[in-house]
């Protein structure tokens, strides 16, 4: 039983393993939210709805991010994330019974980021071993540049009460669901829990992108492995036209925005045809979940729905992007990054490829004209893109990390490759 909650980036990694595990024999199914069903399925594999539509609360939280200041927007930012403190409490409610139903008789449950206190008190009411999985080192550590380098047991405190908020703002949710489980009352993070129960913790990216980590979690023995960015690499219908309009030219910057709507369209495509127009450089954007049909066309810019990052990137000059899949497959492109963050997840991974010198990241309700500018100007000077080419051997190609992830699922659940149990 696999189950996550969130945009397509969080649901992509729990979708890739469980395609690996289906295509080893094991019975497979998946708990995501109802409009990434289709995602899901387009692969092959089972699914079941879990919670409400995700992009109602992304929409949310990402209102509640990206004001500005001034008093109207602060008053926004407020309504916004009671807003989503709405839809947390309503997911909450509805994913804890769906889980209790579907986990019954399952081998292993695997989770994603989100929620996980919801499947790892199923998992503990139902004594079945968890596998949490996260693309992003969300366990308190001291490695971490969070924009620049701070002493580790600084960054490891941050984190460390980072954690005990999250806990203490989700502990009525929690402790309700462990009530009507009949379990007791939670007293600690779900991370603390997770490690006492001797659980698997995969990190789903590349060692190398976070150097330390490896020796500071090195107590925890082989409990959180490193596995790589877990990906479908999906074909889009645009890629053969993408790749020949490529062809016609220099290589074009990529522009990336996700499957949550940007707030101001026109506004981003103009500073995107005015700042590339400055450089010389042609631009590929990504509309993902924004609409851009309001827009006055420009020379030398191509706005395409989606496009298969894999096939994509390596053709690129550079990669502008939020999302930690985005900016795996750049990295596994060997093309510098921009990452533009919101959340928490995209800040650590932007401070980290500014720290390796492979690219440069900013909070996106900050950008201006001038600061794409800059920033676009740092990642294409020559020796920005030979680092990044260079470090593009160390990471892991997208069929390992899931063959990887996959065997240490079936570890969990007490397989072999050969012996398949009631389901994974």
């Amino acid at each position: 039983m696999l189950a996550s909650y969130g945009s397509r980036g969080d649901i992509e990694p729990c979708a890739a393993v469980a395609r690996e595990l289906q295509a080893r024999g094991h019975d497979v199914q998946l708990a995501v939210p109802p409009d990434l069903i289709p995602l899901v399925e387009s692969v092959g594999l089972e699914a079941v709805p879990y919670g409400i539509d995700s992009r109602k609360p992304l929409e949310a939280q990402r209102r509640m991010h990206t004001s500005r200041g001034g008093v109207r927007n602060v008053t926004e930012a407020v309504v916004s994330g009671r807003e989503a403190s709405r839809h947390l409490t309503r997911v909450w409610s509805e994913a804890g019974p769906t889980l209790r139903r579907l986990c019954r008789g399952a081998d292993v449950i695997f989770t994603g980021l989100f929620f996980e206190q919801i499947t790892a008190n199923v998992a503990e009411h139902y004594d079945i071993p968890l596998v949490a999985m996260h693309y992003t080192p969300v366990r308190p550590n001291g490695q971490l540049a969070l924009g620049r380098r701070r002493p580790p047991a600084l960054v490891l405190g941050a984190m460390t009460s980072y954690n005990w908020a999250w806990f203490l703002q989700t502990m009525n949710l929690d402790n309700a669901q462990r009530r009507a489980l009949g379990m007791p009352m939670a007293n600690r993070p779900v991370s603390q829990r997770i490690a006492d129960r001797g659980w698997l913790e995969i990190q789903a990216y590349d060692e190398p992108v976070f150097p330390g980590l490896s020796d500071e979690w090195s107590q925890h023995g082989d409990r959180r492995p490193f596995v790589g960015g877990l990906t479908l690499e999906l074909p889009a219908e645009a890629d053969d036209e993408v790749l020949a309009w490529i062809a016609d030219g220099d290589p074009p910057i990529y522009f990336g925005f996700g499957s949550v709507p940007l707030g101001s369209p026109v506004d981003t495509y103009s500073m995107i045809t005015n700042v590339c127009a400055q450089l010389g450089q042609r631009a590929l954007i990504c509309a993902g979940g924004t609409s851009f049909d309001d827009v006055r066309g420009a020379d030398d810019v191509k706005v395409v729905s989606a496009v298969n990052h894999a096939t994509v990137f390596p053709a690129c000059r550079a990669v502008v992007h939020g999302g930690t899949g985005a900016t795996t497959a750049g990295l596994r492109a060997g093309v510098p990054a921009v990452v533009l963050w919101t959340l928490l997840g995209q800040r650590i991974w932007g401070a980290q490829l500014e720290m390796l010198k492979l690219g440069a990241t900013r909070r996106l309700s900050t950008v201006t004209r001038r600061t794409l500018f800059d920033d676009l100007s740092r990642v294409l000077e020559p020796e920005c893109a030979q680092r990044a080419g260079a470090f593009a051997h160390r990471m892991t190609r997208a069929p390992d990390s899931a063959a990887h992830a996959a065997d240490l699922v079936e570890r969990s659940a007490g397989h072999s490759c050969q012996a398949f149990g009631r389901g994974a």
